[in-house]
């Protein structure tokens, strides 16, 4: 990865096994090493906490950003090297994907869902080509991607778009796709302008066909 910026979507809870946070810490730790830096949402407490204290244990350089209500109720982080404060969770996620180049994603709940759904669609509409990755540990992810499945069978999700999310089984495979990955490209809306393009071609050449006379 040429650039330097890691958007880490997670969970404020540690979950309720301890490997989820030493994952969290492993991941903030390899992208610190490797000289990137960690943008997150700006937490002191569970796995936010753990990347971000990791990655500043090694060295890196870490940058929050976290909505005023939150930072009232005295979640935010004061250690990180820099934590930018916003006004609304909207801006909170603009700015997250502004600053980042690849976006990981480790076990979370129902905000870890929406920031992932949110950057998914943005792919999908080739608003960005930015890898997604997810740290599918323990299987957490299992089933997010059996309903993306379910989806796609039901016709709602493009059989290629099932690819922008990425799942990856380890802490290695997350730090070794941040360097190696290039994601599909894709647009939505261009497929389907371009499908009925060619269905509106066919359509002519058909009709043209059926116009043109026998010989016999």
């Amino acid at each position: 990865m040429m650039s330097k910026s890691v958007c880490v979507f997670c969970g404020s809870a540690p979950g309720t096994r301890p490997e989820y946070v030493q994952a969290a810490q492993a991941i903030g730790r390899g992208i610190a090493e490797r000289g990137w830096t960690v943008v997150y949402g700006g937490g002191h407490i569970g796995l936010m906490g753990a990347v971000a204290d990791a990655a500043l244990a090694a060295g890196g350089k870490v940058i929050g950003i976290i909505p005023q209500y939150l930072l009232d109720r005295e979640v935010g982080h004061r250690g990180v090297t820099e934590l930018r404060v916003v006004d609304s969770m909207r801006e909170r996620k603009d700015m997250m994907f502004d600053l980042s180049d690849a976006i990981v994603v480790l076990p979370g709940g129902f905000g870890t869902l929406d920031e992932t759904a949110e950057v998914t669609t943005w792919a999908q509409l080739g608003y960005h080509h930015k890898p997604i990755l997810l740290l599918n540990q323990f299987n957490f992810y299992d089933k997010l991607i059996d309903f993306v499945n379910h989806m796609t069978n039901e016709g709602f999700i493009r059989v290629n778009h099932r690819d922008i999310l990425v799942l990856c089984p380890d802490v290695t495979d997350v730090l070794h796709k941040l360097d190696t990955y290039h994601p599909p490209k894709i647009d939505k809306y261009a497929e389907i302008k371009a499908e009925s393009a060619k269905a509106t071609a066919k359509g002519r050449v058909d009709g043209a066909s059926a116009d043109t006379p026998s010989s016999t």
